[in-house]
């Protein structure tokens, strides 16, 4: 009978707490081993290591027990930790500078972006890791878990500048220091590149300003991935529909004079990259504009453009799947003035007077090759200049003053005819007083008082005015004594 085997060495909980999952392992394998069960061999198969160092182990087991295979350095403190000191320095300067203030509705800096503003303003390097454990152990950050969403992966587009991404989101920009807005962006869908632009509302001036920003910076591009807006897109009237035509936005004929596509999203999924960028966007800028001490948007369109995006882009953007880029150059001929500008078709009338939001403008003389009763375009610039054009030529013109309002048309008075009311012959009027005396007078009107023989005589019509009268003395009569 064989003896039975050992049970293996029982270990205190410091041993247990300080151990990894790989040495735990080992003391449950060599106990094995050193009850009889298990072979030197067969423990080096299990371990998977080779056989010598599962000789080596063995070794080690025998002579210094299951403490042996812990970790030198378990337990020690690491050569490249921190000092006490620097920690507590920089968890000063975290919550001085970067924790926000919760009465002031200022979110804190994620330890991410504290981490490079500590680096680069402050001039305490700290690694974002161990900034966010920093801040853990203190209480000033919570891991915070994302809820998982499954949707269909959609692949980049393979060239720069093939599919830009348009979007405004709303938010408070400027916290409490200056007015809320939006931040219209638009983002390459191969290389995440970024450009953006902070407006009061998403106009159709506010996209405009972004994509000549684009254009002017890194060419036209393709195609343009919008919401379906009455700023990009709109559905076709019935008119539209009936005839069969395109439904055209003021932006829809900017990008038409680029030769730009613009592709209606069906969901805010379909365009992730600006979304993405937004919640970016949400969380850093915002940070930035109150480190800056920015109150109003044009100073923060000023800082997006020198600072943020160029900052952005270099962290985020990435090299697009294929080198060829897909933006077109600006040709020399053309004027980014005359294509991003707002286009009114308006009828010339026939004293060469065009009539445009309540406004009335006298083409001059030298410029009315144009025929009255014809098509011009009132063209609006972002300054606020005007043009009228017919058929691609510039026409003169000056303000005049509105008309005054014409007075409203009296209707003529119809006269109404006269119509004849003579009184009948039995009329009361006609009656002389004896006779509306007598007694014949009650017969006439047949007010029913007898005429002597016992029979009422028949009543005929009465004027209101008497009958009231009749009824006013009979009642008289009727209580006098």
């Amino acid at each position: 009978m064989s003896p039975s085997p050992t049970p293996p060495a029982r270990r205190t909980a410091v041993e247990r707490t300080s151990m990894s999952v790989r040495e735990l392992k080992r003391i449950e394998v060599l106990a094995r081993v050193k009850a009889g069960t298990l072979k030197v061999k067969d423990a080096a198969v299990l371990l998977g290591v080779c056989d010598r160092q599962a000789k080596r182990l063995w070794r080690t087991y025998q002579r210094k027990g299951p403490t042996g295979l812990r970790h030198g350095n378990a337990g020690k403190r690491s050569n490249r930790a921190k000092p006490a000191k620097w920690r507590r320095k920089v968890v000063r300067l975290y919550r001085r500078k970067y924790a926000g203030d919760a009465a002031a509705e200022e979110a804190p800096f994620g330890p991410t972006l504290a981490a490079e503003h500590m680096g680069n303003d402050d001039g305490v390097p700290v690694a974002a890791e161990t900034l966010r454990r920093l801040l853990m152990a203190e209480g000033l950050w919570t891991r915070k878990r994302k809820g998982v969403v499954h949707r269909q992966r959609r692949e980049r587009k393979a060239h720069f500048g093939e599919l830009v991404q348009l979007d405004g989101s709303f938010h408070a920009w400027l916290e409490r220091r200056g007015p809320g807005g939006c931040l219209i962006q638009a983002v390459d869908d191969a290389t995440s590149t970024a450009e953006g632009r902070l407006s009061d509302q998403e106009t159709i001036w506010a996209a405009a300003a972004v994509l000549r920003q684009w254009v002017e910076r890194y060419g036209i591009p393709y195609a343009l991935y919008t919401d379906w807006k009455n700023v990009y897109l709109r559905e076709p009237t019935e008119a539209e529909r009936a005839a069969d035509s395109a439904p055209h936005t003021q932006f829809g004929a900017m990008c038409a004079k680029l030769g730009t596509r613009i592709i209606g999203a069906s969901s805010p999924q379909a365009k992730g990259r600006v979304e993405r960028s937004h919640g970016t966007s949400q969380d850093r800028l915002i940070k930035k504009l109150r480190l800056k001490r920015i109150r109003d948007h044009a100073s923060a369109n000023t800082y997006l453009t020198r600072e943020y995006y160029p900052g952005h882009n270099v962290r985020f953007a990435r090299r697009p799947a294929a080198e060829e880029d897909f933006h077109l150059p600006v040709p020399a001929g053309l004027d980014l003035d005359e294509v991003f500008r707002l286009e009114t078709e308006h009828t010339l009338g026939n004293d060469w007077v065009v009539r445009h939001e309540n406004r009335y403008f006298q083409v001059t003389r030298q410029s009315r090759y144009a025929p009255a009763r014809s098509k011009v375009l009132v063209c609006e610039y972002e300054d606020g200049r005007l043009a009228i054009e017919y058929r691609g030529q510039k026409l003169g013109f000056e303000e005049i003053p509105a008309p005054p309002p014409a007075a409203a048309a009296t209707p003529p008075r119809v006269a109404k005819s006269k119509r004849s009311c003579r009184p009948s012959v039995e009329h009361p009027w006609r009656l002389g007083y004896d006779k509306m005396r007598d007694g014949s007078r009650r017969t006439t009107l047949g007010l029913g008082c007898g005429n002597g023989s016992g029979v009422d005589a028949p009543r005929t019509s009465v004027h209101p005015a008497l009958e009231i009268s009749r009824r006013v003395r009979d009642s008289h009569i009727s209580t006098s004594p």
